[in-house]
């Protein structure tokens, strides 16, 4: 590259990273107002999904870098929330898991009431090493059980992060798919299945 662009473009780049961390924050109450009259016309219960609980709350102002103190309390709150199987029970089956983490549906204004609800874990995750198509925002989960020996204790590691997130790493990306109630005890435990049966294709 010529070095007189290679400068230019440097400059351009420096300047504009300056100008974002510059910018001013948004209102938080301004930026609720928005989101509030943008849901303004929809369903009771979608209303509802607007506001923010305390978690959200501080992940939200902290752009999702709680301090120590935040992230503390956070995991120590959420801890509280999760709910060991009732039969002491975590591994499901596994072939159900896929179709859970293989489901997209269930969050969505487009999706039918009563229709399948999912988990969508391949939108983040590889799981099956066969499989062509999953996203990379999350580590990629292919031999997850295997490469930790099916370890009990792991397996109830696992099931905590997966009911929520939240109680292992604090504004964390992954949804509180139990404490939220969006999957069943059933759900949770076929997707775990899915994780750590030695039969499931995630482990071949």
């Amino acid at each position: 590259m010529n070095k007189t662009i290679f400068i230019a473009a440097a400059f351009a780049l420096s300047a504009t990273t300056a100008m974002a961390q510059n910018a001013p924050a948004a209102d938080p109450a301004k930026v609720d107002a928005i989101i509030k009259d943008m849901f303004a016309k929809v369903s009771p219960e979608w209303q509802a999904r607007t506001n923010l609980d305390e978690t959200q709350r501080v992940c939200t102002d902290s752009r999702n870098q709680p301090n120590a103190q935040q992230a503390e309390a956070i995991q120590k709150r959420e801890l509280a929330t999760v709910v060991q199987p009732a039969d002491g029970k975590f591994l499901g089956d596994w072939k159900k898991g896929f179709q859970v983490a293989n489901t997209g549906t269930g969050g969505q204004f487009s999706d039918r009431p009563g229709g399948p609800i999912g988990a969508n874990c391949f939108a983040c995750h590889q799981m099956d090493p066969k499989e062509l198509s999953y996203g990379t925002l999350g580590p990629s989960l292919a031999g997850y059980g295997k490469d930790r020996n099916y370890d009990p204790q792991v397996i109830k590691d696992t099931w905590t992060k997966v009911y929520n997130a939240q109680a292992v790493f604090a504004c964390s990306n992954m949804p509180r798919f139990g404490s939220m109630k969006f999957l069943t005890e059933a759900q949770l435990k076929d997707v775990m299945a899915y994780l750590f049966d030695k039969e499931s294709p995630v482990n071949k």
